[in-house]
């Protein structure tokens, strides 16, 4: 790899930890060198810079636009295709999610609601159901809470996101707000 050090650090970074998020080593390093370059990137200058096959970064770049991750371009008077990342990182984040959703959560919900449905032959297949069924309304939560989030504009995500811990405090003191107040009921 012929990068400044920093940018060689944070592609080899991306790289191993693309295994732990389910990607190869390449399409991690590929999409950290496209996320930090000052201006898109051919298969050529990819291949050159981390140091791998002309036919390993086209796949790596089919990956990526599979997953909506890089932008292809066009320059005038070139034939060469040019790959970079959204600028928008909660743009990024977004797609992200989208496509994880669709490409793990969704299968699953649709495999949950079929077994849901059965009915099942024994008392072992009952108590399967009912942890399936919960385990279906715990994701079908998520998800509803998290389509709420799409579409949400970034910098009310942003507050959202710092709110953090003191949305819990809120939460807290209005079940202890609540509680009195039964308290109260019941004495009269």
């Amino acid at each position: 790899m012929n990068l400044p050090p920093l940018v060689q650090s944070f592609v080899l970074h991306f790289g191993e930890m693309g295994s732990r998020w389910g990607i190869n080593r390449t399409v991690g390093q590929i999409y950290a060198l496209l996320y930090v370059s000052e201006k898109p990137l051919n298969a050529d200058e990819i291949g050159e810079a981390i140091g791998c096959s002309r036919s390993n970064v086209s796949m790596g770049l089919k990956e990526l636009q599979s997953w909506r991750l890089v932008k292809l371009q066009h320059f005038p008077s070139d034939r060469r295709e040019y790959f970079s990342t959204p600028e928008d990182v909660w743009q990024i984040f977004k797609t992200l999610a989208e496509e994880r959703k669709k490409r793990e959560v969704e299968p699953t919900l649709t495999m949950l609601r079929g077994a849901i449905m059965d009915s099942p032959a024994s008392e072992a297949e009952r108590h399967a159901q009912e942890r399936m069924k919960e385990m279906y309304q715990l994701i079908e939560l998520v998800t509803t809470w998290f389509s709420d989030i799409q579409h949400m504009d970034v910098e009310t995500l942003q507050r959202l996101m710092k709110l953090g811990s003191q949305v819990q405090k809120v939460l807290q003191f209005t079940q202890s707000l609540s509680r009195l107040g039964h308290r109260e009921e019941e004495k009269e």
